[in-house]
């Protein structure tokens, strides 16, 4: 078979002219219509006699150049038959993550390196890949990348990582041809580690490549990565937030409760007058004087439990309790205070 040949179907009714081919097994017919239908070649067949001989050839090939012909030829004519991408089980749930792939693994200290966006989810991704450059952006690509599938981006060498320091990948997913459930616009500031591609050890095995790589995840199970760089303004509204829940128990600070622990409510305008003209950083560093102030009041009361309050938020204020606690006061013990009695957003202290 041939491009521009007549073919029949052997399986059911209809016919054509060949197109093209998709490749080796399937032909692409174009009916009377002009559209292009894939088939197996085993289920067409030629029909009628075609003259191949020279003089045919030279004829055919004049009657192209001719400029009155505005009609294209079907050989000429250019394949638009796409295979949608295939989906698999459990890819509704966005995953992406950006990889860094030495090319050569085995000579670290001179190798360069490619970037690889992986889309490993059932839905299109429209990307775009920034880096910081003092207090602006560069733009270092923007590019669609199909389901399930992986997309270089850029080769780079050593001398350009202080440029990478800190990036930014903002993500756009959809789907073609086919209605889907929404999925909000991916938002991800990345800061790498230059150190990290001096060494062997955290270039990593993974699922995607055959090669160890270097993989950050920007987005999985429908869960983005948390923002790396939070503003003032955010840090302020998180130590004001208070736990709704139950709605019902008037907060008590600093007292105890018949036969229960003391409790100490740290939010902003349960231990200050006014916060005016106070930074977010100020109000963080008072909030953690009163919670030491109140550790060292009790420390020799031992067995003592003191629940703290300090709201849920982005838990800014709780993981700088924490860290008082494992480095300043070691030897207490803490946890998780009572949802029911005390909602989300409180830490239990016991003196030791």
């Amino acid at each position: 078979m041939k491009i521009g040949d007549k073919v029949r179907f052997l399986s059911e009714i209809g016919g054509g002219r060949i197109a093209g081919f998709q490749n080796k097994d399937i032909v692409l017919v174009e009916d009377e219509d002009g559209f292009q239908v894939p088939m197996r070649a085993n289920e067409v067949v030629v029909i009628g006699e075609e003259n191949y001989d020279t003089q045919h050839v030279v004829e055919v090939k004049q009657q192209k150049q001719k400029p009155e012909r505005e009609e294209q030829e079907p050989a000429n004519r250019p394949i638009t038959f796409h295979v949608m991408p295939e989906e698999r089980k459990g890819g509704e749930l966005l995953s992406a993550y950006l990889a860094f792939v030495p090319i050569d693994v085995k000579e670290l200290t001179n190798t360069r390196f490619e970037a690889y966006f992986i889309n490993d989810s059932n839905y299109y991704m429209r990307f775009i890949y920034l880096s910081s450059e003092n207090n602006s952006w560069h733009l270092r690509a923007t590019a669609e990348v199909e389901p399930n599938t992986k997309l270089y981006i850029e080769e780079f060498g050593r001398e350009i990582l202080n440029k990478l320091e800190r990036l930014a990948i903002q993500i756009l997913p959809y789907k073609r041809e086919k209605n889907f459930l929404y999925k909000p616009a991916i938002d991800v500031q990345l800061r790498l580690d230059a150190v990290k591609f001096y060494k062997l050890h955290t270039f990593q095995e993974n699922d995607f490549f055959e090669q160890p790589a270097i993989i950050y995840t920007l987005i999985e199970d429908d869960k983005p990565t948390k923002p790396l760089f939070v503003n003032a303004q955010q840090l302020k509204d998180n130590m004001f937030y208070k736990p709704t829940e139950p709605t019902s128990r008037p907060l008590v600070s600093p007292a105890r409760k018949e036969g229960g622990p003391l409790i100490v409510d740290l939010h902003a305008n349960e231990i200050l007058e006014t916060t005016s003209g106070m930074s977010a950083s100020d109000i963080l560093n008072y909030q953690l004087d009163v919670f030491r102030k109140t550790l060292q009041q009790h420390a020799k009361k031992k067995g003592t439990k003191i629940v703290f309050i300090h709201g849920k938020g982005e838990g800014v204020l709780r993981q700088a309790l924490i860290n008082d606690l494992r480095y300043r006061f070691k030897t207490y013990t803490y946890q998780d205070a009572s949802f029911q009695e005390y909602g989300y957003g409180a830490t239990l202290v016991t003196i030791r």
